[in-house]
């Protein structure tokens, strides 16, 4: 069993999809691991880390020659990976719903595509879910981001000279983001309020210190999707919702917006009309900004000031924390693996349930049913 790690070719990403950890992991397990040299430059990695855990090195092809496993961050193109067996697994990110054409490739050369992020959301997926893992990180990262660029310091802080005022910090959506841009917001000394169109995320605010900020006038509205989820919102919330959101943006410091819904583009949360009510100087930070935003005028990796007001958001959150951000997606990789892995076989064996849900492409054919119609 040869198990390959490609170094990534995505514009902007630092991440790796193995580490030294990992890789002795495997090679317990009785695999062979092989590395394109230089893949964890960016992360940190030297290839001298991953030789002495037992991994071999090669250029991109003789990484893959032979591989009945490669693991990547971003899916590599079907063309790198002339040389992997027939029917070769490649677990890695591959964004399907926008991505059709590669998902295609993969079908016609007869790989078999492992969708890591339609990972189920079920408890026992939980240590494989790349989605929860990175976007934690993400959370963290957008409110040390927005900290850098206003212009104030974030904790109150009574000096001989005055007092400076706690920054009030807002967050839009929250999932496991929004947590942890909660939890990071309180720790650095904010005044923390957050929103939710799932009810049932209340508790979860009030649990880390936080003012929660819900809709209360429009009745039997949960938000809750499928797989945890939020879901669509019905105009009159819709409504209710932009009223509410109005009122308390303009008094705010900071906000960060975390809102998306899977295959679908960014939802607006915040409007031209809703940023001009906003102090001068005040930070939005737009973690949705790689899918078009959640707020009107978000450029991804670029700076956008409206009415005094600095929009910020990355492509590529995770790929700002590259050591720590593959430290968690190699974990996730082997504990999926790990999982399902078959000692008599000598390989990993899926079941159904975690299997048909990340499986894109079998048989030289696109198999998953999300993906159909």
């Amino acid at each position: 069993m040869k198990i390959a790690v490609l170094k990534e070719r995505a514009a902007g990403e630092t991440r790796v999809a193995a580490t030294p950890e990992t890789v002795k992991k495997f090679i317990g397990l009785g695999a062979e691991v092989a590395i394109e040299r230089g893949a964890g430059e960016q992360a940190a990695i030297p290839d001298e880390a991953f030789a002495d855990a037992g991994a071999s090195f090669g250029d991109a092809g003789a990484t893959v020659k032979d591989a009945d496993i490669v693991l990547g961050v971003q899916a590599p193109d079907a063309s790198l990976l002339a040389g992997a067996k027939p029917g070769a697994w490649v677990a890695a990110l591959f964004n399907p719903f926008e991505n059709a054409a590669l998902v295609e490739d993969y079908a016609k050369a007869g790989f078999e595509a492992l969708s890591m992020e339609f990972m189920p959301r079920i408890t026992r997926a939980q240590s494989m879910d790349v989605l929860s893992s990175q976007s934690n990180l993400a959370g963290y990262k957008a409110v040390l981001a927005a900290a850098d660029t206003y212009g104030r310091a974030f904790p109150m802080m009574m000096t001989a000279a005055g007092t400076v005022q706690a920054a009030k910090l807002f967050v839009m959506g929250v999932g496991v983001a929004g947590l942890q841009a909660i939890a990071t917001g309180r720790r650095l000394g904010a005044q923390v309020s957050a929103t939710d169109v799932r009810s049932a995320t209340r508790e979860q605010i009030e649990s880390l210190g936080a003012k929660a900020i819900f809709v209360e006038e429009v009745e039997g509205i949960e938000g809750e999707g499928s797989g945890g989820y939020a879901t669509e919102m019905s105009d009159e919330y819709k409504a209710a919702q932009a009223k509410l959101v109005s009122e308390h943006i303009a008094k705010q410091d900071i906000v960060i917006t975390t809102a998306l819904i899977p295959g679908r583009a960014a939802p607006r949360l915040i409007s031209d009309e809703q940023i001009a009510t906003m102090k001068p100087g005040s930070v939005i930070f737009d973690l949705a900004a790689p899918q078009g935003g959640n707020v009107e005028g978000t450029v991804a990796d670029e700076m956008v000031v409206k009415h005094g007001v600095a929009i910020i958001g990355y492509s590529n959150t995770p790929a700002q924390l590259p050591a720590d951000a593959s430290a968690l997606f190699a974990r996730n990789h082997f504990n999926f693996l790990n999982a399902f892995w078959d000692a008599e076989a000598g390989r990993p064996e899926l079941d159904e349930e975690i299997g048909d849900a990340v499986r894109l492409t079998k048989g030289g054919e696109v198999v998953n049913e999300r993906l159909k119609g």
